[in-house]
């Protein structure tokens, strides 16, 4: 087994997630032909820095991302910075020659993440992007059966991303809530991940109409760095994109649909999931049960029920984790998956799991859905 030398820019959760997934998976996937090896992070907070040479091993820390990719020894990087800087470092890493594994949605709009994608393909580097729902092996074993045809057509399908983090009216003003870091709000926070697990299950999204709103108006500005659920904090600020996003969907295969993503629904903690419908039968997903698909196939039409099939070893990548059906599998897990194929993209020089091409994708629909919210119509989504 071959050692790649890894960076990690940003240290907040989500890189503490990634920098975790490094580490464990070879435990999990021992079969791989490279083994990551934690060169450098990089974040702007000391406390940050210190902590993540400390529990993960980093060889080195640096408060500036610039000095990552100049690092002889760093041949893959996490982007896991807030929005604003997906762009400027997801191009500036390719065009060090340097793998990108980054989180969705790659930048604040659609041209940003079109900007890494052609980076990255003028490079000739692998990518991987964080759309970490496929992973779980109920979709994908929700994929296989629409795919072969178990629910016959698919009709119509709902997909949600409803959680609680910013349902708090004292929540503090970070920078999700600003237009200059963030871009969008909720769309593109979760919004992308439900354009991308809709398309990955039904086809491509052709035309949408949709709707918005901003139900916090102002939230208490903090006085330092903070988290995605921190209450508290100074003079009041404004909120400068949506809380909630929905649209109708036309499928480019006919089927028709609706998207929804707030992130100030009380009393869902991570509600994310879909039912499907097809001419013969449906399938439904709940991410807080991630190992059950809820599954009705058959030739009645009628009065059909949905039965729990308790997803086990030959599904995905389950068995890398759990010996048997019925033992949960947890959201980490699906980022060491992550973690996995985007060491096996850099092996075979070819993609596995989503791609930064998928991310221009999934900002393209959230790019129609902002522009139908202005017009009041419907909008073609870019292919």
């Amino acid at each position: 087994m071959s050692a790649i030398g890894i960076g990690v820019i940003g240290l907040g959760w989500m890189g503490r997630v990634h920098s975790q997934s490094y580490l464990r998976v070879g435990h999990h996937f021992p079969d791989l032909a490279l083994a990551p090896r934690l060169v450098t992070a990089a974040d702007p907070v000391a406390a940050l820095r210190d902590d993540a040479a400390r529990r993960y091993g980093f060889a080195r820390t640096t408060g500036g991302w610039a000095e990552v990719l100049a690092d002889p020894e760093v041949a893959a990087v996490s982007i896991t910075t807030p929005t604003d800087l997906h762009a400027e470092v997801g191009v500036a890493a390719a065009r060090a020659g340097k793998h990108i594994w980054i989180e969705k949605p790659v930048g604040r709009d659609a041209a940003e993440a079109a900007a890494v994608a052609g980076a990255a393909a003028e490079a000739g580097v692998r990518s991987t992007v964080g759309f970490n729902y496929r992973n779980a092996p109920a979709v994908i074993r929700a994929r296989e059966l629409i795919a072969t045809g178990h629910l016959g057509a698919v009709t119509h399908a709902r997909f949600r991303f409803l959680g609680d983090y910013a349902a708090h009216p004292m929540g503090a003003l970070s920078w999700r809530f600003t237009r200059a870091r963030s871009g969008l709000g909720v769309l593109g926070d979760l919004m992308s991940h439900a354009a991308d697990l809709a398309r990955h299950l039904v086809g491509p999204l052709a035309a949408v109409v949709a709707d918005q709103a901003t139900f916090i108006p102002e939230r208490p500005t903090p006085s330092g760095a903070t988290s995605h659920y921190a209450v508290g904090g100074g003079a009041l600020g404004p909120v400068e994109n949506e809380d909630w996003a929905a649209c109708l969907v036309r499928f480019a295969g006919g089927a028709r649909g609706s998207l929804e993503a707030s992130r100030v629904s009380v009393a869902d903690q991570n509600n994310y999931g879909f039912e499907i419908h097809g001419t013969t039968g449906a399938v439904a997903w709940d991410f807080r049960r991630m190992g059950e698909l809820r599954v009705s196939t058959g030739d009645g039409y009628q009065n059909l029920a949905l039965a729990a099939e308790h997803i086990g070893p030959g599904v995905g990548e389950y068995a890398a984790f759990q010996p048997g059906a019925g033992i949960a599998m947890g959201y980490d897990d699906l980022k060491v998956i992550e973690a996995a194929t985007f060491l096996r993209s850099i092996v075979d020089g070819a993609p596995h799991g989503p791609t930064l091409d998928d991310a221009v994708h999934a900002a393209n629909a959230v790019a129609a859905m902002a522009e139908s919210f202005r017009t009041g119509g419907w909008v073609p989504v870019a292919g």
